[in-house]
């Protein structure tokens, strides 16, 4: 069973309350599947929206030192993001790094996938997709899974 990690942003904002991070991993102790989890952001805003996922993975990961996406779904990717305590490093890849994946890196325990979901995406299309990405036994990419999501829309345009 997954447990959704929800926690504040790291820097707060002076005109609007902290909104929960949307954020699910797979559960503690258990070896993930094809994904560690799903981030999904409020906006396309990297420099906003990445210092609370990082606020959020240190203590669960260790100290993040990269992070890396595909620059085809960013319009803007920031070179370093402030963290608490530190500076994380952003590199962009868009042959190399799946189109809705975020590549997270650590000192100490290593490397992480997660899906990136889409800001636009409704919430249970959103909940769907994280609760995949953070299952122990799943196999497929963030790609072929927004694939699987968009296979479910019908030729209405609803979702089932």
């Amino acid at each position: 069973m997954t447990q959704p990690l929800v926690t504040g942003p790291a820097v707060p904002s002076q005109t609007q309350p902290p909104q929960p991070l949307r954020v699910r991993l797979a559960p503690p102790g258990v070896k993930p599947g094809r994904l560690d989890g799903a981030w999904w952001p409020r906006s396309r805003d990297l420099a906003a929206e990445l210092p609370s996922l990082i606020h959020a993975l240190d203590p669960r990961w260790g100290r993040v030192t990269h992070l890396s996406v595909n620059s085809a779904l960013w319009p803007v990717v920031p070179r370093k993001v402030p963290a608490t305590g530190h500076v994380v490093r952003v590199g962009w890849f868009s042959p190399e790094l799946d189109r809705h994946g975020l590549l997270v890196l650590s000192y100490t325990v290593g490397r992480w996938d997660l899906l990136v979901i889409p800001p636009e995406t409704g919430p249970a299309a959103a909940d769907r997709l994280m609760t995949a990405a953070a299952d122990p036994h799943g196999i497929l990419t963030a790609s072929a899974l927004m694939a699987a999501e968009a296979a479910l829309v019908q030729p209405t345009g609803v979702h089932p």
